[in-house]
């Protein structure tokens, strides 16, 4: 018997489809994100949590798929071109690991913003704690020194008096 002759099956998880194109749209230009939508938002920016699967949506077929995104671009950028060359690296990245044939990829741009825009809203939550944490701790360890030099100066003008 040939390893060919043995009956199978190979199916997908919806989840290795969306990691795939998630990975895939990491590549395009001008695409600055892919939403998740407000909890997904929420999630990512209290912790750290950049997961390729947030705003991915697909159904996977036994032969097909289908790609739902929603998707933050790049203000001033061709949107049409983008949604091109979204659909092709899609198309190339599922059709190359896969073999599964892409026969929808439906883009809704939930929101534009420039560069600048997008890395200042990139800024976590916990970035912001982590940054507000090392403020207090030097603050603390400054203040313990002040404390230090104290005590040290009491307790020197101290020994003299008997």
């Amino acid at each position: 018997m040939k390893a060919k002759d043995i009956k199978s099956t190979l199916t997908y998880d919806d989840k290795v489809i969306e990691k795939i194109v998630g990975h895939a749209l990491e590549k395009v230009s001008g695409l600055l994100a892919v939403n998740g939508g407000f909890f997904s938002n929420i999630k990512n920016n209290l912790v750290n949590s950049d997961s390729v699967r947030d705003g991915v949506s697909v159904e996977v077929g036994s032969k097909e798929v289908a790609v739902d995104l929603d998707i933050v671009v790049e203000y001033g950028k061709d949107i049409p071109a983008i949604v091109e060359s979204i659909k092709a690296i899609v198309f190339q990245n599922v059709d190359s690991m896969t073999h599964l044939r892409v026969v929808e990829v439906n883009v809704n741009v939930v929101d534009i913003r420039t560069k600048e825009e997008h890395e200042a809203a990139s800024v976590t939550v916990q970035d912001r704690l982590t940054d507000a944490a090392s403020a207090t701790s030097q603050f603390v360890a400054e203040q313990a020194d002040k404390v230090k030099e104290t005590v040290s100066k009491t307790t020197d003008n101290n020994e003299t008096v008997e």
